[in-house]
C-alpha cells in the first residue's frame, strides 16, 4: 500500500498530475500560504470558476480546472483553524482528506498531490496532521484502486520527516 503513497519536498504548483489539492479559505478566492501559490500559478482564469463555486464549508471539496498548472484539476478543500484541538478540529481534517478523495475517485484522477492541509496558517500540529492524513489516504487506498499514486508535497524538511514518520508507523 506505501508504494502508492509518496512523501515528496517542493512546490505543489509544479507537479505533473491529474490533480493537486488546494488547502483553500473558505471563500475559495485565494489567500496566503500554498491557496496564493495555486491561484498565482494557475492564472485568472481560476478566480473565475471559483467565484461561480459559491465557496466550500471545512471539510468538504470543490473541483476546478488547472488552468496554467500542469495538473489537469485543483481539488480545493477546507481544513480546520487549530484552536486547542478540542472543537473537532481532527475530524473536519480527515474529511477533508475523505472529501477530497472521494472528489478525485468520482471525477477518474489517478494521480493526486496533496499539501500539508491546515498545518500552515491555520496552525495545525503538523505531527497530528501528518498522522490524519496518512490514516485517511490509507483506508480510502485500500478499499479504492482508482487513485494509483498519491503525493504528499511538503514545504519544509521538517513537515518532510513528519510524513515519512506517520507513514512508516501507519504500516
Amino acid at each position: 500500500m506505501n508504494d502508492r503513497i509518496e512523501v515528496a519536498l517542493g512546490d505543489i504548483t509544479k507537479l505533473a498530475v491529474d490533480a493537486i489539492v488546494n488547502a483553500a479559505s473558505p471563500s475559495l478566492l485565494g489567500g496566503g500560504g500554498v491557496d496564493g501559490a495555486i491561484h498565482r500559478a494557475a492564472g485568472p482564469c481560476l478566480i473565475e470558476e471559483c467565484r461561480g463555486l459559491g465557496g466550500c464549508p471545512p471539510g468538504e471539496a470543490r473541483i476546478t480546472g488547472g488552468y496554467g498548472l500542469p495538473a489537469k484539476f485543483v481539488i480545493h478543500t477546507v481544513g480546520p483553524i487549530w484552536h486547542g484541538g478540542r472543537h473537532g478540529e481532527d475530524e473536519l481534517l480527515a474529511k477533508a482528506y475523505r472529501s477530497s478523495l472521494l472528489l478525485a475517485e468520482e471525477n477518474g484522477i489517478k494521480t493526486i498531490a496533496f499539501p500539508a492541509i491546515s498545518a500552515g496558517a491555520y496552525g495545525f500540529p503538523m505531527e497530528r496532521a501528518s498522522k490524519i492524513a496518512v490514516g485517511e489516504i490509507r483506508s480510502f487506498l485500500e478499499k479504492n484502486a482508482t487513485i494509483e499514486k498519491v503525493f504528499l508535497v511538503c514545504f519544509s524538511e521538517e513537515a518532510r520527516g513528519c510524513y515519512r514518520e506517520a507513514l512508516a508507523g501507519s504500516r
